[in-house]
């Protein structure tokens, strides 16, 4: 059987891609019907856990840069959506759904829990427990690794993880100091006490908190992180260029060889197609990525708007289990799970570099090699890391 390190296995700018795993060990993994014959492997990774927990099937939205065809929505659209769609791919009713995990970045106050939302949302009984976790772009992959713990633990057999983001609407809050005005207002008990308050409000506090794609520690965008990386590792503007255009042709092709079988499209209300496919991949020209300016650091930083990934739009969710309970239900797994592990590295000079530290602690564990693995899928936020 070929061994896999997935970096990815989905993400909405936790993105989200469809429901990371950072880094999880599979084994026998495919999410597409392309024939490959990979070689067969050496080595024999130990299933720690006794219940030898497997990756049935995912599924995911088209990922649509924000403001797109999904701006009327709300997040928890997307994973319903995400949800509905995977009982339908695998066949199972919603009765056999043990527990539902769901990750997610930036949370609509209304929502919160997005996973028992979304749930409900889908149909699933009242009954059915859901909860919600966050861990930066890589939420979706600890919704599956929290997933994995449950069924370890004996507590559920059968999970459904996902993933989701929307950035389309995503939260503006008033000032801190008109927020205190109006929680104040809220408790005064005559129009006196009202309008010696109100006459306190200055227009600075009507000025919003916009928000920000940024570390709170550090107050640093990822794309200053990923610029001053560049310049660290010597990575040219001309080489990131290179890079992100061979992955968007990439995905491109893979998306006209009907390799992503995984996208379930989606009707969307007041809009008149289907959407039926990522529209952020632009295969572009190297002249064309040339003209673009500098995004974070101007006028001489090298990440662009072409070589960095855009505001992302979209949900996932996967079905994971015990490999008894898929034969049980006559489900045919893609993938064992056999290890993970989460890094955590400096949050400004190192906020990117977390594969590479991730990489070789979960290839230790697992007692492989790198010349032991036969594909490396890993999340793309930037052409520099």
């Amino acid at each position: 059987m070929a061994s896999y390190v997935v970096g990815s296995l989905v993400k909405v700018h936790s993105g989200v891609n469809l429901s990371h795993l950072k880094h999880g060990l599979v084994r026998c993994f495919a999410t597409t019907n392309v024939t490959w014959t990979p070689r067969e492997s050496k080595k024999t990774v130990v299933d720690k856990t006794g219940k030898n927990i497997v990756f049935v099937d995912a599924v995911r939205t088209p990922f649509l840069v924000a403001g797109t065809d999904y701006s009327k929505l709300m997040a928890h659209d997307l994973a319903r959506h995400a949800l509905l769609s995977l009982l339908r791919k695998t066949g199972i009713p919603k009765e056999i759904i043990d527990y539902i995990i769901y990750g997610t970045v930036i949370q609509e106050v209304k929502t919160s829990n997005i996973g028992r939302e979304a749930a409900l949302a889908a149909g699933f009984s009242e009954k059915t427990p859901a909860h919600t976790v966050t861990m930066a772009c890589i939420s979706s992959n600890q919704s599956i690794t929290t997933g994995v713990g449950l069924i370890a633990a004996g507590a559920y057999d059968v999970v459904i993880a996902g993933g989701v983001e929307f950035m389309s609407d995503i939260p503006i809050r008033l000032s801190r100091k008109l927020r205190s005005l109006l929680l104040r207002l809220n408790k005064t008990k005559t129009i006196v006490q009202k309008l010696q308050l109100l006459s306190t409000l200055r227009p600075s506090y009507l000025v919003p908190e916009l928000p920000s794609v940024a570390e709170f520690s550090s107050g640093e965008t990822m794309g200053h992180s990923a610029d001053r990386l560049a310049a660290s590792f010597g990575v040219s503007r001309k080489e990131q260029d290179e890079y992100a255009l061979r992955s968007h042709t990439l995905a491109q092709q893979a998306y006209d060889k009907g390799y992503l079988t995984d996208i379930v499209p989606m009707k969307v209300p007041g809009v008149s197609k289907t959407v039926s496919r990522d529209n952020g991949v632009r295969v572009s020209t190297p002249e064309q990525l040339q003209k673009l300016k500098p995004a974070f650091i101007k006028p001489h930083g090298t990440i662009t708007a072409a070589n960095a990934s855009f505001l992302t739009d979209g949900a996932s969710a996967c079905l994971i289990t015990t490999e008894a309970k898929a034969k049980e239900l006559g489900l045919k797994p893609k993938a064992y799970v056999r290890d993970f592990i989460f890094v955590s590295q400096d949050p400004k000079d190192q906020l990117l570099l977390g594969p590479t530290y991730a990489v070789p602690k979960v290839l230790e564990k697992a007692g492989l090699q790198l010349s032991d693995i036969d594909v490396w899928e890993v999340h793309e936020a930037f052409a520099v890391s």
